[in-house]
């Protein structure tokens, strides 16, 4: 039987990109399988850029920042002078960046990660411990890649996703294309039946529309970071620092800085992951509520000063360090399906476009054990699209309702995507949906849910909890000795 669609593109080849590809692959149906990523290499952001972002200069939600052809461009395929690098390519990894899910459950299920730990990760959490260093995680994509590089463009850009009749057509931007001896961009079109989206969602940072922020941080630059640039703690020592954000990358810094700052290390939150709650009582760590408003700092023009919502204030502060998140966008899907609220809207599962399930996105969910979860929604939109899924999709009315039910359980939000803690009906669904691999295929059926893998997947946390309360103890002991 031939399949639902024959050509098929992906957007992204990081790893949501890297499960959808292989599960296409192993279908051994389609007649065409093309993946492009902007970036020079596979790996997405698992890649670690020594130059970072620069800091937003907008809060909320952005501006679309896809390209079109100049206006000299007429027809395509052309040649356009080149475009300025895209900053929202570059990473967000820092220098000692370990795993924050648990190695066993974090990986596919075909194929483990090697056991190695980082030298940082056997200090702080023992030998055998479940973290990998984001090297070697970025050398296990580039091996699972290894087999279908043939499959991937590079350095290209989609700036454009549209449904044209019965097709989808790409506008595609490549980057670095000499051009009578000099750097171009290259502009094409190509069509498709079934388009599926893994471009991620840690490109875009976003900054709380704190009065006084984007203004005070023009004028101070290099004093203002989103978690996204920061690399290395060594720019924050005997600096007085405050730190935005309530979750595991504000957890990371407070751990990182909290002895080397001068002063307290202020720390402003909104919410706190109970998960973390003793990083906040490590030594030297001064909490705050939200921020009110950032200024220059009037004594010092050189520094800030900050109100914070209870209307304390801290002033002479040298670096702000946004531990804030990211903004859902997929600028290049018309219309934009993201929301003012920070959630991507009509995609059953968070994976069928419910008006036209030839368009997908993988990827999209918060909470959900990544990458297994990748794996798990690429190989039942392969099956689906390879006309071989075992249980039937819903029609467009039950994809809708769906949608409808979640939203009046999570809310507006991008909590709205969270899988966690009901991990077993989501990862199941797929399970049922894909079912069996077709015989002559390289294909093979999911495992059902194990509960195993939520407890070995957030052992971290617990290890991260342990380690912070004997740097906790430690503390009490030598001021009791004093």
């Amino acid at each position: 039987m031939p399949p639902r669609y024959r050509r098929v593109a992906v957007i992204g080849a990081g790893p949501s990109g890297l499960a959808v590809t292989h599960a296409l692959a192993t279908e051994k149906t389609f007649d065409t399988i093309r993946v492009f990523d902007r970036r020079d290499r596979v790996g997405g952001l698992w890649h670690y850029d020594a130059e970072p972002d620069v800091f937003p200069t907008t809060t909320g939600v952005p501006a679309d920042q896809t390209r079109t052809p100049p206006a000299s461009v007429t027809k395509l395929p052309a040649f356009a002078p080149a475009s300025p690098p895209d900053p929202r390519a570059r990473s967000a990894l820092y220098w000692d960046l370990d795993s924050n899910v648990g190695a066993e459950s974090m990986a596919f299920t075909h194929t483990p990660f090697p056991v190695v730990n980082s030298p940082v990760s056997i200090e702080r959490f023992g030998h055998g411990n479940p973290s990998r260093p984001y090297s070697v995680i970025t050398n296990w994509i580039e091996d699972l890649f290894r087999p279908y590089l043939s499959l991937v463009t590079l350095r290209t850009t989609v700036e454009a996703v549209e449904k044209r009749g019965n097709e989808w057509v790409l506008t595609l931007r490549r980057t670095g294309e000499l051009y009578r001896g000099q750097p171009h961009d290259y502009w094409w079109t190509e069509t498709f039946d079934a388009v599926v989206v893994a471009s991620g969602h840690y490109h875009v940072p976003f900054l709380p529309a704190i009065p006084g922020l984007i203004e005070t941080s023009q004028r101070l630059p290099g004093q203002f970071e989103h978690s996204k640039s920061y690399r290395k703690p060594a720019k924050y020592a005997d600096k007085r620092v405050l730190i935005v954000g309530g979750n595991v990358s504000a957890a990371d810094f407070i751990q990182d800085l909290h002895a080397i700052v001068q002063g307290p290390l202020e720390v402003a939150v909104r919410g706190r992951n109970p998960l973390l709650d003793a990083v906040y009582h490590l030594p030297n760590v001064r909490l705050h509520s939200t921020v009110k408003s950032i200024a220059v700092s009037g004594e010092n023009p050189t520094k800030v000063d900050v109100v914070f919502d209870d209307n304390t204030r801290v002033i002479g502060i040298d670096h702000v360090l946004f531990a804030t998140g990211y903004r859902l966008q997929y600028p290049f899907l018309k219309p934009n399906p993201t929301t003012p609220e920070n959630r991507v809207a009509g995609f059953y599962q968070h994976v069928f476009y419910a008006d036209d399930p030839s368009l997908t996105l993988v990827g999209q969910v918060k909470a959900g054990l990544s990458f297994r979860v990748y794996e798990y929604q690429a190989v039942a939109v392969a099956r689906y699209y390879a006309g071989r899924n075992a249980q039937p999709l819903p029609d467009a009315t039950e994809r809708r309702a769906w949608e409808q039910d979640r939203l009046k359980s999570h809310g507006l939000t991008s909590s709205f995507h969270a899988i966690g803690p009901d991990f077993a009906p989501y990862f199941n669904w797929f399970v049922d949906f894909a079912g069996p691999a077709a015989v002559g295929t390289d294909s093979y059926a999911l495992p059902r849910w194990d509960d195993a893998w939520a407890t070995k997947g957030l052992a971290l946390l617990g290890l991260k909890d342990k380690f912070w309360k004997g740097l906790i103890e430690r503390n009490q002991a030598i001021k009791a000795k004093l």
